[in-house]
């Protein structure tokens, strides 16, 4: 008898555990029921049915990095370093798996679509490719902050 209660107690705990999610400062986590966003989480600590309700996306409000290198068509390569920000969660929260791609494919689009003489000052390029990145991520609630080009 003692055994199966013992079991059952460290079920009940297991469970009472699961049901609290604690959310560090500087994040937001998407809270999923049935594949569905439910919520987001904000700092803190909130109550949770576990089994049920899991964490979709753990957001870092601070800030991120993409570094990508890439060979461009005319025979030079690029490396690049962007940096990014979730502005606003809700609305990032959709696209967060692809955002890599959506970052990369955008970048090298848009230096593929510039003429090779424009690439002599990385700066002002680095420049036009934050503005046109950010027409494309401030839509889905994200912001690029810097661009770092090197051209090989």
């Amino acid at each position: 008898m003692l055994p199966l209660t013992l079991l059952l107690v460290l079920c009940l705990a297991a469970v009472l555990a699961g049901a609290f999610r604690r959310v560090p400062a500087g994040q937001v986590h998407s809270l999923y029921r049935h594949g569905r966003l439910r919520r987001l989480l904000q700092p803190g600590v909130h109550a949770v049915l576990p089994l049920v309700d899991r964490i979709g996306h753990r957001i870092d409000l601070a800030g991120q990095v993409l570094r990508f290198q890439e060979a461009l068509p005319d025979a030079h390569d690029v490396r690049g370093t962007v940096y990014w920000q979730v502005l606003e969660p809700e609305r990032a929260d959709a696209v967060l798996d692809q955002i890599e791609q959506l970052i990369r494919r955008g970048a090298l689009d848009a230096i593929e679509a510039e003429p090779a003489a424009a690439r002599d000052d990385r700066r002002d390029l680095g420049r036009r490719l934050k503005q046109r990145l950010n027409g494309v991520l401030r839509e889905r609630g994200m912001m690029v902050t810097r661009v770092d080009l090197e051209f090989a």
